[in-house]
């Protein structure tokens, strides 16, 4: 298992945007292409602004970049609550990429399971039958969670479907996300997580019993490809 600790957070944002640009250069010479799903949050969001500047941006061949989403509150595009906002204001309105190779999870006027499904399609259409991402950025929250797979939901024993919505009681709103066995199928993982709040978690996701309702970070798979950045304040004896 490859875990990276960083003395300061800036370095941790630097590898992961390095890691964006060897990732994009290498699925490019292989395929032509490079297909990415993005996580929201204040990490992404840092990752996103680096990769902007002229020193990462004129590295990437953005019009070959597609770009979908791991998870998304069931909020307008233009609503503060929006991953997909945040990365096209940090991101996607500063690099010339292909606008028809940029998939929001949400679509006004369609409910959530109905856009799940047409979500999916959008993924096949890009990636085919087997449905493998070349990159694939996942956070972790307090409580274990990753994407929007929240300890005690149904969602977390989903095998087939590759993109489900839900109502979530605890936020008391509709939420869309990658599945399981989709994002485990992914060339390359990056998880970031980082902070006090983040430790007692941390060490149950890698040291705890294998227990994944409760901590669902344990559903990701520690093979080839799979990375965690974080910090000192985070780390754990493993």
């Amino acid at each position: 298992m490859n875990i990276t600790i960083f003395d300061t957070l800036e370095t941790l944002y630097k590898k992961s945007a390095d890691t964006f640009v060897e990732l994009s250069e290498k699925a490019i010479r292989k395929q032509d292409k490079f297909v990415v799903a993005l996580s929201g949050g204040s990490s992404p969001k840092a990752i996103f602004n680096l990769l902007a500047t002229e020193e990462y941006a004129n590295k990437i061949e953005w019009s070959k970049v597609f770009f979908f989403w791991v998870d998304e509150r069931w909020v307008s595009l233009d609503d503060e609550k929006s991953n997909f906002k945040m990365t096209l204001e940090t991101l996607l309105d500063k690099v010339p990429v292909n606008k028809n190779q940029v998939f929001p999870m949400y679509k006004a006027g369609t409910e959530p399971e109905d856009y799940a499904k047409e979500y999916e399609d959008q993924i096949r259409n890009v990636l085919g039958a087997d449905g493998i991402f070349d990159f694939i950025l996942l956070g972790m929250g307090d409580d274990g969670h990753t994407a929007s797979l929240f300890p005690g939901e149904a969602v977390l024993k989903e095998k087939e479907k590759w993109v489900s919505a839900y109502y979530l009681k605890s936020q008391e709103m509709f939420r869309i996300t990658l599945t399981e066995p989709v994002i485990n199928k992914a060339e390359n993982i990056l998880v970031i997580t980082f902070g006090k709040s983040k430790k007692h978690a941390l060490n149950e996701v890698l040291n705890g019993e294998y227990n994944p309702q409760l901590y669902p970070l344990q559903l990701i798979e520690r093979k080839e490809g799979f990375q965690l950045f974080t910090d000192k304040e985070t780390s754990v004896e493993l």
